[in-house]
């Protein structure tokens, strides 16, 4: 299917987002500015950006605790996130969500999760809500291999293909829970092949291709929006950094993955492979990646000065709010 110039820049600009917020809050983390845990979403941009190019505004995701990259693409505002990560008040959830709980339901962001696998539940109910309601909402719910070993993961696609409910279940198979390779913990080669078990259609992809994300979840939006069923599909992807950022000082040189394994994978980098695409293309110009970035690092440290500029939560605050 021929995308539209516009779409491609859009998601192009989407992830080089991801990118420059993630670099940038890893540095203030690491001088000591910015507190709390932080899990980058850094070389897995392609999967959030593939999958929410997607959706309309009016549609729903769950996310997980390495949730940045799955807020941007949704649309979420990085000046808000910024200062929840700050623990400032102008933050999306006031300051008291942090980095793994940032919500926003006027956008169709229905949270991030701390909890391994606790998303599926959620977007499962989500399902169901949309179709009790009549509406052709979708909801995408993201989770990574680990999560896929969860009794979570089961109940949920068991349920939604039961019920045929609109969830597109988007696993992010970044070969690695935690220090847990995949390979050895996982039954199957693909978890895609799961889908199977459960009558609903199971697909693999290539998580650093943003095109392949696109087109597979764009068949997995127009199934579920005829009310057809669930969909599984798996992104297999790659994380840059560690688990969270400061693993490194943890584990010093007797790391999970080797340093040619890490390399490897950067060979593959989802941002300058679609560049260099789109560049071939003539959808796009160096001068214009140029300014786009220039734009991005701009629109970043705005993000960075406003949530240095909010105030904290008073202590009064801390029980306000803790029940809808």
């Amino acid at each position: 299917m021929a995308i539209d110039k516009e779409k491609l820049l859009e998601m192009y600009t989407k992830m080089l987002t991801i990118r420059r917020f993630e670099e940038r809050v890893a540095e203030l983390l690491y001088t000591g500015e910015l507190p709390g845990m932080v899990h980058p979403y850094i070389g897995e941009e392609a999967v959030a950006v593939g999958v929410c190019t997607n959706l309309r505004p009016d549609d729903r995701i769950t996310s997980t605790h390495r949730g940045h990259g799955h807020l941007i693409a949704k649309g979420g505002d990085v000046r808000l996130m910024m200062a929840e990560l700050f623990g400032k008040k102008t933050g999306y959830c006031k300051g008291k969500g942090g980095s793994m709980h940032i919500a926003d339901f006027s956008i169709g962001i229905l949270g991030a999760c701390g909890i391994v696998g606790g998303g599926l539940p959620i977007a499962t109910g989500s399902g169901l809500a949309a179709k009790m309601q009549g509406t052709d909402q979708v909801t995408v719910c993201f989770f990574g291999d680990g999560a896929a070993n969860q009794g979570s993961f089961h109940e949920s696609l068991n349920l939604a293909s039961v019920w045929k409910l609109p969830v597109i279940y988007v696993c992010e198979n970044n070969m690695y829970a935690v220090t847990t390779p995949a390979s050895y913990a996982i039954s199957v080669e693909d978890v895609a092949d799961r889908g199977a078990a459960y009558g609903i259609p199971g697909v693999t992809v290539d998580g650093q291709d943003v095109i392949a994300v696109y087109e597979a979840t764009r068949e997995a939006v127009e199934r579920a929006r005829r009310a057809a069923g669930p969909s599984l599909i798996e992104c297999k992807t790659y994380r840059y950094m560690g688990h969270f950022l400061g693993e490194e000082f943890l584990f010093g040189e007797k790391t999970y993955r080797t340093k040619d394994e890490v390399e490897e994978w950067k060979g593959k980098d989802p941002i300058a492979n679609f560049e260099a695409k789109l560049l071939e293309m003539g959808a796009l110009t160096k001068e214009e990646a140029a300014r786009i970035d220039e734009q991005l690092k701009a629109q970043i440290e705005e993000a960075v000065n406003f949530a240095r500029q909010s105030p904290f939560p008073t202590p009064e605050e801390a029980l306000e709010e803790l029940f809808a």
